[in-house]
């Protein structure tokens, strides 16, 4: 509850004054809904029947009553129509503003979260799942904003029922104050029904999670169940889980129907009691009757009202948990780089980035580090070049050169200075990464391209796609830059989406170029032909490869070994592949390599 609060505050301050003329607007509306049951009373007193008491003493009803009927008709027919056509105004009014104030809210609220998402460091996406992340900014954002809609229609009733109330004891106190006893008596009742739909909103939002998380995974492994022919396999775990899903459907269907159920009953069997005990025992007549009809009419209705916006409220809570929980944990891995108002400049490399000492793993509590004490240079406008065997550090070690983590001990440096603090995010900006796993847009090519660099001129997309390689297959492409290449460049051979993202990370003309194994799907000649633009490059570029096919690292300038996180082997290729015994030797020969 205290969650959902918190949001509340948030709203209440984001709004300002316009909530609280809502809230008014709201009482007004109600207020002028419930005085047409004040019409009653100079109508039936048409009729015959006279409700006496408090309301003949009102100067208005005294005025009607002392007109023609016909004129006291017409009077009472017009003061109708005026009391409906200004509360259907100011209904609309405030319906209008309820949506601009959650729909202002909703915007602020998914930009807050989504900004504190990405100011978050590199390893806390490495302990949260990808589906996870999504399932909250989509399903649970979506029942957060609809438990806000709900509090605020909460209120809306609960003010509508505060002026109920108030007519309802001005024409009965005794009556009403009945109903509000038997009110009270069924809330206390009621209240499993609320603990019940907030362990249904908790169960709901596993199974959301869990649907997500599988449909995500099988969709990013098609392929492997086309291949493996899995179908059947897929279907029946979708099968189960959907009958899962459907269960609990079910559970929140039964639990509110029931929770109406009783409600509708108990006003049923309490009207009945209250008429049989009027008529019976205290002798009432028939416009005393109609006040217990009257009053149950028009107060039953809104506590049952309330009592299901209290249900699907506590069906919501664990969304605001799980939603507060997140923000939570995404502030506490805020990066404070990225703290700061604007863009930085990218800076240039002169000198050479340098590991000192650094010692990292990626959980405190995990007795092995990944990295230990490691102390390497990398010179400027040079090519290093990072080898060794799966696991053994290497996109460790380039994720701290590239400031994505801080290591536990030491430091990195660029030029001599700390890559941290305010420097962080220039020292990301001057960098051009190609993973191992090309990731493109859904979007064209020039979409994908101008993400880096906006402003880019069509010269300069173009002598980036010469640059990797790729001028040739886009200029025969039915749409040229403007083709769409689907979900993650499906529609590209692995080759294509290599040499794309590859001159997506030149286009922006960095200052240090990260490969990570980025030519390992080319062909051999579109491999030489990056192997020849990169020689071109590395005199005004610092190119860091991490490589497994050891023979695209003849000229590199440095090549380091990684053996179980520590760098065991420096050198140059000739150098180290000449070292009898030595690690790069051993690599070397087991892909089969000329010594």
């Amino acid at each position: 509850m205290q969650a959902m609060m918190d949001y509340i505050r948030q709203l209440r301050q984001l709004s300002g004054v316009k909530l609280y003329l809502n809230l008014f607007g709201m009482a007004v509306s109600g207020l002028l809904e419930s005085s047409a049951i004040l019409l009653l009373v100079p109508m039936l007193a048409m009729t015959g029947i006279e409700l006496g008491g408090t309301a003949r003493s009102l100067p208005f009803f005294s005025f009607v009553h002392e007109l023609p009927q016909t004129a006291s008709l017409l009077v009472v027919l017009g003061v109708y129509i005026a009391i409906a056509l200004v509360q259907s105004a100011i209904s609309r009014f405030v319906a209008v503003r309820n949506v601009d104030i959650q729909q202002t809210y909703s915007r602020r609220l998914r930009l807050e979260v989504y900004g504190e998402l990405l100011r978050a460091e590199w390893p806390f996406f490495l302990g949260k799942r990808t589906s996870d992340l999504i399932h909250v900014m989509t399903t649970e954002m979506g029942r957060v904003l609809a438990g806000i809609s709900c509090f605020l229609q909460f209120m809306t009733s609960l003010l509508f029922t505060l002026v109920q109330i108030a007519f309802a004891f001005w024409l009965s106190p005794e009556l009403t104050l009945a109903v509000l006893v038997c009110a009270g008596l069924l809330s206390i009742f009621s209240r499993r029904f609320i603990r019940k739909a907030k362990k249904l909103g908790s169960r709901s939002t596993r199974l959301g999670q869990d649907y997500l998380a599988g449909i995500t995974d099988q969709l990013n492994g098609i392929k492997d169940i086309k291949s493996n022919s899995l179908e059947q396999s897929r279907l029946a775990w979708l099968a189960d889980f959907t009958r899962e899903i459907k269960e609990e459907q079910l559970d929140y269907t039964r639990l509110r129907s029931t929770s109406q159920m009783m409600y509708k009953l108990s006003s049923t069997v309490l009207i009945a009691a209250f008429i049989f005990i009027a008529f019976t025992y205290l002798h009432a007549q028939g416009p005393n009757l109609l006040l217990v009809i009257l009053v149950f009419a028009r107060l039953w209705p809104t506590f049952a009202s309330l009592q299901g916006l209290l249900e699907q409220l506590a069906s919501v809570l664990p969304s605001f948990k799980l939603l507060q929980q997140l923000r939570a944990e995404s502030r506490a891995a805020a990066e404070p780089a990225l703290e700061a108002a604007g863009p930085a400049a990218p800076f240039k490399l002169r000198q050479g980035l340098e590991a000192r000492g650094v010692h990292f793993r990626y959980s405190r509590s995990a007795s092995d580090y990944s990295l230990r004490n490691v102390d390497i240079f990398i010179p400027a406008n040079r090519m290093t070049a990072i080898v060794g065997r799966s696991g053994a550090g290497k996109s460790t070690l380039v994720d701290l050169l590239m400031g994505l983590m801080q290591p536990e001990e030491g430091e990195i440096l660029a030029d001599g200075r700390p890559v941290s603090g305010e420097r962080q995010q220039a020292f990301r900006r001057s960098i051009g990464y190609v993973a191992q796993d090309p990731f493109l847009y859904n979007a064209s090519i020039r979409d994908n391209l101008a993400m880096i660099k906006p402003d880019a001129s069509e010269a300069e997309l173009w002598e980036a796609l010469e640059f990797a390689a790729s001028a040739d297959f886009v200029r025969d492409l039915p749409d040229g830059l403007d083709t769409l290449i689907g979900d993650r460049g499906i529609r590209l051979s692995g080759g294509e989406r290599q040499r794309l993202v590859l001159a997506r990370a030149i286009i922006r003309k960095p200052s240090i170029l990260v490969l990570d194994e980025a030519t390992s799907a080319l062909d051999t000649e579109n491999e030489r032909k990056i192997q020849e633009a990169l020689e071109r490059i590395k005199s005004s570029v610092t190119v860091i490869v991490i490589a497994h096919r050891l023979s695209t690292i003849r000229g590199a300038d440095q090549i380091l070994v990684i053996e179980e996180g520590r760098v065991i082997q420096q050198g140059v290729y000739a150098g180290l592949a000449s070292e009898q015994g030595g690690m790069f030797r051993r690599l070397l020969q087991s892909q089969g390599e000329a010594i």
